[in-house]
Formats: structure tokens, sequence, C-alpha cells
């Protein structure tokens, strides 16, 4: 890139993964911002995601502890009358969250959810090609390759809450005191990146240098 090349930056307006386009010249990139802690990168609806699920062969005995787990009250539609937290749940039920974790974190399965959770959703034909991490003057960033480098690096991880290697899996919301304006958020599923910044930092250390 010189000083003659033309750089256009624009927002997505569309809910997609991609946040900004960048072109230089007639090269377009898509990319994903992130900043603070907890970092949300997917949401999607119980039903589409279960679809999802049963498309890549995960069997229904599987489905039926995801339900169990994701509406924690006895029931798989989330009609039941008393609700748990995530802790209260695996107090009660860490067999069954292992087991979901043993068949979600399988090689055969690793890269689809990668590119559901984090590059490319479940509404856009195009994946991202980066991950900035930051605000304007203090940023850090990584690359789609490096993304499915990290999460795979990490997926043997000894972690006792549902997740795919470093990707939390929860509700969006369990919504324990009833209160009906957020109700909806309990038929949600909402995928959550805790150790983003240092992850990248590690990609950084390693994967960049060629020490993989």
């Amino acid at each position: 890139m010189d000083f003659s090349d033309s750089i256009i930056c624009w927002v997505n307006k569309s809910k997609r993964k991609a946040d900004i386009y960048i072109k230089i010249n007639n090269l377009v990139r898509g990319i994903s911002i992130k900043k603070g802690v907890k970092n949300s990168v997917h949401v999607e609806n119980i039903e589409t995601f279960i679809e999802f699920l049963k498309k890549m062969g995960i069997s229904n005995n599987i489905i039926t502890m995801y339900l169990n787990y994701h509406y924690a009250d006895g029931t798989i539609n989330g009609t039941g009358k008393t609700r748990l937290s995530s802790s209260e749940y695996r107090n009660k039920y860490q067999n069954e969250v292992d087991i979901i974790n043993q068949e979600f974190n399988k090689d055969k399965y690793i890269d689809k959810f990668i590119n559901r959770f984090v590059l490319q959703g479940n509404k856009s034909e195009y994946e991202v090609d980066a991950i900035i991490y930051g605000v304007v003057d203090d940023f850090i960033w990584i690359t789609n390759d490096e993304i499915k480098y990290i999460i795979k690096k990490h997926i043997l991880d000894d972690i006792s809450s549902l997740h795919i290697s470093c990707l939390s899996i929860q509700p969006m919301s369990r919504n324990l005191n009833y209160n009906s304006k957020y109700e909806f958020c309990r038929h949600h599923i909402q995928i959550k990146w805790y150790n983003l910044s240092d992850q990248i930092i590690e990609v950084m250390a390693t994967y960049r240098n060629g020490r993989t």
C-alpha cells in the first residue's frame, strides 16, 4: 500500500458479523469490532440453533441434555415453574454438562461452530476477515486464520461451564426474577468470548512468530 491507494471504510447497517467494511483499491475486507470485557460474539434463537445441531448430526439425547441446561427449569421448552442459575444447575447436573462438552468439542464439529459463532453467523454469506479489539487509539486485532488457530488450540481446556473451546454457551438471560420484559431472552442462546483480549495477545506471541 502507498499514498496513491484508495481507502474507503463504511459501517455495515445489517445484522451481520462484520461491523465495518474496509476497501483498499478493489479489495474489500469485513471487520468485527469488540471492546470491553465479556464480549458477546453471537446471539440467535434457540429454535434455529437446535436445527443447526441436528443438521450437524448431534444426537437427540445430547440435544435434550442441552435444552435441559439452557432452560434449567425441568423442561426442554421453558415452561417449568422453578428456574435454576447456571451454577445451581451445574452443581446438580455437572455430569450432563460434561457429556455435552465432550460432544460439542469434537474435532468434526469445531470448524462449523467457529464459522457460525464467530466468522459468519447464521445470516451472512461471508466470513469476517478479522476482529479488532479496543478503541480508536489503542487496539489489537486477530485475523480469520488466527481465530481458527486459537480456538482449536484451546479445545481441550478443562472448563466446567458449557463451552466450545474458549467460547462460552449460555442463554441470553435465565430471567431468574421472572421479569416479563426479559422473558424473550430465555429463548435465545448467547456466545461469549470472555478472554478475547488475552487470546489475541497469545496469538501475537505465538502464531505470528511461527511458534505454533
